[in-house]
């Protein structure tokens, strides 16, 4: 059964949540993606809409293989790729 854990969001340094966390992830029985650049600090150095998303190539590899049959091979989310489209080309 899939963990419903799969992503954690730690409030961190932009490095944080894209080296550290995910580093020690990599020792975890679960792995986890870590979802980050919630920092202040770090926030003026990205686009306004843009988190990072960082994981160790285990949890990577998982997450290609269950592409097929997941939410991104639906309607719903066709509609938000349109969104993301729309608002990147503005």
């Amino acid at each position: 059964m899939e963990s419903m854990e799969a992503v954690h969001a730690p409030f961190g340094s932009g490095c944080s949540t894209i080296l550290t966390y995910p580093m020690k992830e990599v020792a975890k029985e679960k792995p986890r993606a870590i979802l980050g650049m919630f920092d202040v600090s770090a926030r003026p150095m990205v686009e306004k809409d843009i988190l990072t998303l960082a994981m160790p190539y285990s949890v990577f590899l998982k997450l290609i293989d269950n592409v097929s049959g997941s939410f991104l091979e639906t309607e719903s989310w066709k509609k938000v790729q349109g969104r993301i489209r729309s608002t990147s080309s503005s």
